[in-house]
């Protein structure tokens, strides 16, 4: 890293530039009033700030962001600003604020607040949980989820072997009607040969 990208660096600088101008308008103003020792202070001011500005002149310019990427329609004064994915959105002039939208959405990001304060305060339990046996439990419920998937194998068979038993019934069913039908037929032939009474 440069060393004008330094913290130290610019902290510096800026107390030079700011001491160097403090300066400078003492010097000036012992010089108006016409007090002692203002040419002298108004002279290493002027000579503290001239070097400054040659180093300001030397050093590269700070990168600029360019926000108004990030954020779309910052550089529209009458734009609204949108959640990032949707761009600006033109209203018809100035907005103005309201107090009630804005203790709303101030109410919410409380809410949200106060849930994930909640939540932390969740983890915070969680890591206070022995969980050394957590091992056996899940082998316990691998166990039952295998004999459950089982027991369903079973069960789907059973409903296929009931479909069938259904479905014989039913032919059994329409089979006993035909039957009932002839026994019907052959009573009634038997009562009119007479011998049925």
């Amino acid at each position: 890293m440069a060393i004008y990208k330094t913290g130290w660096f610019k902290y510096g600088k800026n107390f030079l530039i700011g001491v160097g101008a403090a300066i400078v308008m003492i010097g000036a103003l012992f010089k108006i009033l016409s007090l002692e020792g203002g040419d002298v202070m108004l002279t290493a001011g002027l000579v503290t700030e001239a070097f400054l500005f040659l180093i300001l002149g030397i050093l590269p310019p700070e990168k600029d962001y360019y926000w108004e990427k990030l954020y779309p329609g910052l550089d529209d004064y009458n734009a609204r600003i949108n959640p990032l994915t949707e761009g600006p959105t033109k209203a018809s002039g100035p907005r103005p604020i309201n107090g009630e939208v804005v203790e709303n959405q101030l109410g919410g990001m409380l809410g949200e607040l106060q849930n994930m304060s909640k939540s932390l305060g969740s983890l915070k339990a969680l890591q206070e949980v022995d969980f050394s046996k957590t091992g056996d439990q899940i082998k316990a419920m691998g166990n039952f989820y295998q004999k459950m998937n089982e027991a369903i194998t079973e069960m789907s068979a059973s409903v296929e072997d009931t479909k069938k038993y259904k479905d014989q019934v039913a032919v059994l069913n329409k089979n006993l009607s035909s039957l009932n039908s002839v026994y019907g037929n052959i009573l009634g032939a038997y009562k009119n040969m007479g011998g049925g009474n």
